[in-house]
């Protein structure tokens, strides 16, 4: 289960040792990625990968355009508490031998829900495969949800919500979506409101799992020791049962409603701040420049602009970061920070003005070409696990960047001049931010824009 989480830049600069059961980086983004597509009799696609070094894989699947933005907003936070459920019981296993039976044969099956997909995670060694692959099979299409289980699940899920209510990070969040997204679904908590979990009933998990997880909102992401054939296999035992399409509402496209200022007021001596604006589509021709972009400013961790001028030269935070988000129906820029609540509003400024630098063409040659060496250079250290290759996989599976992006990907970036940089700040730094602040900042006033 998850609710608003920050995308993170990894900020290591050497490949590691290579672990059992992992995944070599030359194998995953060397000059022959090795990806292969494999198609199940019941059509279900997967991207694998092969790493027959170890008896072990690791499977990724997404069901698009079925998570928390599907929700009625009576019951809010309903695929996130599904998330929780279906690993508590299915077919003949009640949740207890459900459990035993993941944990005596090392096998790791979870579900998780975001704004726009609901997805899951199978790792197990191969011995174990079929009775992993029956679980997951058992769990998508016969959960039993329980009285049970149901009610325990949404007793953690209340647990967690009281406490998040005194969590400046989660509260900023909520507030920066709240006030961006008005009254689309966006705007909702993914984790739902104690009185929409409340709300929830056996019923609503049921026509979830009824009309949203299907085949053809299905995509999948496999790395380790299985063959194509076996993968086919795989896919139609796991999967070929589910229905052939899901029964979802269009979930429309969107823009933010406004920007300026607004205050969670929170007794807190450290205000949390998240700021955003739109961002660019993952398939804009502009992208790879905005990511550019992105990791001068604020994704660069300690090379950032952001860390340099808040952290480095004042003092005023221990960490600020910026990243872009891939949301479907509105891609975002986005980005944080904490502060003692008399500092605040300076850290705002400067995020402010740093903004407003990139967007008047205040971008160097070697700005631009350290940022390339890094984000060419460090691109092989996303893959130091099976996991972490399926979970990449899959990605390119959703947002439909094709087979053979491993092999292109450095090559968009390398390609890229300081004008394109230059011409791309000007478009994604130029438009007014909002920004939400949990505590209780000094001297700062809310403020409407937009």
């Amino acid at each position: 289960m998850t609710g608003l989480s920050r995308r993170t830049f990894m900020a290591a600069t050497g490949v590691g040792l290579v672990a059992p059961g992992i995944v070599t980086a030359a194998a995953a983004a060397g000059p022959n990625p090795r990806v292969e597509e494999v198609v199940g009799r019941s059509g279900v696609r997967a991207y694998l990968l092969r790493e027959p070094s170890t008896p072990f894989i690791s499977v990724r699947f997404v069901f698009a355009d079925a998570g928390a933005a599907q929700d009625p907003p009576e019951k809010a936070g309903l695929a996130n508490m599904a998330s929780g459920l279906l690993d508590e019981g299915a077919g003949p296993y009640d949740s207890g031998s459900f459990r035993a039976a993941l944990e005596d044969n090392a096998i790791r099956l979870s579900f998780d829900a975001d704004r726009d997909g609901f997805s899951g995670r199978l790792e197990t060694l191969n011995e174990n495969r079929d009775l992993a692959v029956e679980l997951l099979m058992l769990a998508l299409t016969e959960p039993r949800f329980e009285e049970e289980a149901v009610e325990r699940i949404r007793a953690q899920i209340l647990t967690e919500l009281r406490r998040r209510e005194s969590d400046p990070n989660d509260r900023a969040g909520l507030a920066w979506f709240r006030e961006a997204f008005g009254a689309h679904p966006y705007a909702r908590a993914v984790r739902g409101t104690p009185e929409t979990v409340a709300a929830i009933t056996r019923e609503d998990l049921v026509e979830l799992t009824r009309t949203r997880l299907a085949r053809g909102n299905l995509h999948v992401g496999v790395a380790g020791d299985i063959t194509p054939g076996e993968l086919a296999d795989l896919l139609d035992a796991a999967f070929g049962s589910l229905p052939e399409a899901p029964q979802l509402p269009p979930v429309p496209a969107t823009t933010l409603q406004r920007a300026g200022v607004v205050v969670e007021p929170l007794p807190v001596p450290q205000s949390v701040v998240v700021f955003g604006h739109e961002g660019i589509d993952r398939h804009d021709p502009d992208f790879y420049a905005a990511y550019v972009a992105n990791y001068i400013l604020g994704g660069g961790g300690f090379s950032s602009r952001l860390t340099e001028e808040i952290r480095e030269k004042r003092g005023l935070v221990y960490g600020v970061y910026s990243y872009l988000m891939d949301l479907v129906h509105c891609p975002l820029w986005m980005g944080g920070l904490a502060t003692s609540n008399e500092n605040v509003k300076t850290a705002i400024g400067l995020v402010a003005r740093e903004c407003r630098r990139m967007a008047e063409g205040d971008v160097g040659e070697k700005d631009v070409a350290d940022a390339k060496t890094y984000l060419i250079g460090s691109f092989p250290l996303r893959f130091t696990s099976n996991d972490s290759v399926a979970r990449m996989l899959v990605t390119m599976s959703v947002q439909k960047l094709g087979r053979d992006y491993l092999e292109r990907r450095n090559a968009y970036i390398e390609a890229l001049t300081p004008e394109d940089v230059r011409r791309v700040c000007a478009r994604l730094f130029s438009r007014d931010i909002l920004i939400a602040v949990a505590g209780q900042p000094e001297g700062l006033e809310p403020t409407r824009a937009g």
